[in-house]
């Protein structure tokens, strides 16, 4: 975890597969996200479709109902000063809007899955937006044992 990292552990009763689903299934992922087009296959590319702007993002690991990693590119709009389609796209976090996020899932004992969602990269200002998805949410920014409660991400798993 970087410095600028949140991070969301909990426990869900739903089963790996489940949780996995509603992860990597377009539909699924778009009723508790963003409209999407993903295809959890290592190297493929998928877009969200932001409120502000689009966020294009690029399979980097994906082991099914255990792991997925991808890299999370916010793309200013046309004509913005800072548009990163002037350079390569070298590195997932060239920019201040690049980012990675990486869902790991562990079957629980009774069945369930462990949740645990890293978003490397993500300004500490963004966390509070994102408060809403987690169990319990970890800012490892100057302070590594601040702790924020939140609500818990089961509006994901309603549909898969």
């Amino acid at each position: 975890m970087t410095a600028d990292s949140i991070e969301f552990e909990c426990e869900l009763p739903d089963p790996p597969e489940k949780v996995w689903r509603a992860l990597t299934v377009p539909d699924l992922l778009a009723a508790w996200m963003m409209p999407n087009d993903i295809k959890p296959e290592i190297g493929s590319r998928f877009a969200f479709a932001g409120p502000d702007v689009p966020i294009e993002c690029e399979i980097l690991d994906a082991e099914p109902e255990r792991l997925l990693r991808y890299s999370w590119r916010e793309r200013p709009a046309p004509g913005d000063a800072h548009d990163p389609l002037a350079g390569p796209l070298d590195s997932p976090l060239d920019s201040p809007m690049d980012s990675i996020v990486t869902f790991t899932l562990d079957r629980t004992v009774s069945g369930g899955t462990h949740l645990r969602i890293v978003h490397d990269g993500f300004a500490r200002v963004a966390a509070v937006a994102m408060a809403g998805a987690g169990c319990r949410l970890s800012l490892n920014a100057r302070s590594p044992k601040q702790t924020i409660a939140a609500n818990t991400p089961r509006l994901f798993l309603r549909a898969a």
